[in-house]
This record gives C-alpha cells, sequence and structure tokens, in this order.
C-alpha cells in the first residue's frame, strides 16, 4: 500500500503570493483526500511515527506466522527416508525363497554374486521364479523353464515340487550352454529364450 506523508506545514515561504499560498492549500487538501480513501481507520495513525513503527512491527510478525503452517510439511520429508530401505529389501531374496536359494549357489559355479542381477530377471520372465510353472504351448516347467521338465529328474528325483533341485538343474545348463547368467539372459533378452 502507498503511504503519503503530509507534511503539517506546506505553508509557502513568506516572499511568495497570495497564488502560492492558495495553490499550498490545494496541495495539502488534495494529500489529506488522497490519504483519506486509501484506509480510513488507519489513516490518523499512520501519520505519526510512533504508530507507523507500531503498525509495521504488528505486521512482521504475521507473515511469519503465515510462514509457520508452511513448515508443516517436514514430517513428509522424514516419511521419505522410510521409502528408501524399500528397494533394498526387494533386491534382497527373502529366507528360503528360490532367489536365495539361487543367490547362495553362484559361488559354486565359479560366479560372482553380481550374476544375480541378470539371473533374477532372467527367471522372473520365464518363470516367475514358480517350482511349478508350466508353458502349456512348450511343455517347459519349473523355475528354469526345462524342457521337457523331466531333464531336471538328472539334478534329483524332486525335480517337479523342490526349487534347490530345479536351480541346481538351471545352473548347469547355463554354464553348460551359456557360460554364465549374464550371457544367458543377454540370448533372452535378443530372442525371446535361452
Amino acid at each position: 500500500m502507498l503511504r503519503l506523508t503530509v507534511p503539517d506545514q506546506l505553508a509557502p515561504p513568506r516572499s511568495a503570493g497570495r497564488a502560492a499560498a492558495a495553490r499550498a492549500a490545494e496541495l495539502k487538501t488534495e494529500m489529506a483526500a488522497v490519504q483519506t480513501p486509501a484506509a480510513s481507520p488507519t489513516a490518523a495513525p499512520q501519520r505519526t511515527p510512533t504508530a507507523t513503527a507500531t503498525a509495521t512491527a504488528t505486521a512482521a510478525p504475521q507473515p511469519t506466522a503465515t510462514a509457520s503452517p508452511t513448515a508443516a510439511p517436514q514430517p513428509t520429508a522424514t516419511a521419505s527416508p522410510t521409502v528408501t530401505p524399500q528397494p533394498t529389501a526387494t533386491a534382497t531374496a527373502p529366507a528360503g525363497s528360490p532367489q536365495q536359494i539361487a543367490q547362495a549357489m553362484l559361488g559354486s559355479f565359479g560366479w560372482s554374486s553380481s550374476q544375480f542381477a541378470c539371473l533374477n530377471p532372467l527367471w522372473a520372465h520365464e518363470s516367475g521364479w514358480r517350482v511349478t510353472a508350466y508353458n502349456a504351448s512348450s511343455g517347459a516347467y519349473g523355475i528354469p523353464q526345462a524342457l521337457p521338465g523331466s531333464k531336471m529328474a538328472s539334478a534329483g528325483p524332486d525335480w517337479q515340487t523342490n526349487a534347490t533341485t530345479q536351480i541346481k538343474w538351471g545352473l548347469h545348463y547355463i554354464k553348460g550352454t551359456y557360460g554364465s547368467p549374464c550371457a544367458a539372459y543377454a540370448h533372452e533378452q535378443a530372442t525371446g529364450w535361452y
């Protein structure tokens, strides 16, 4: 809001004539008219420096009080770190899950744990890591989608229901055919099968 201060003394110097005095009176009247419609109850206190300082001091805390509710979203920022551990938990397979069994077996085939980053999406795409996954169109079965599924009997008699048996057979197949899970996954990405 524009504040105009009107000096109480707009009197012209004594050497000025009646025209100058009349003009000064007109200016004083115009200035008073400009201040009065803007805020009539506030106009009187604005002329005194003490009232202006009080009004300014009173106005300053109001924006600060308005800014305080804006600070409320800070608890939301505290909730963000809770989201960060979730992907880490997803990357680590649950205890006893087929993914964890496969992770534990990688070293016995001479591969580093980084190969799981390729094996996981490969078998997730092929079978969703389900022991009883069956492809009706091809006859492929189990986690590694052996074709036919009975091939996995070479890894154990419980090949139809045991994740460890299926994973052991699947890792032998990958090593003998592609060399590593990442090579098998690259082939699957290029051709749609491995």
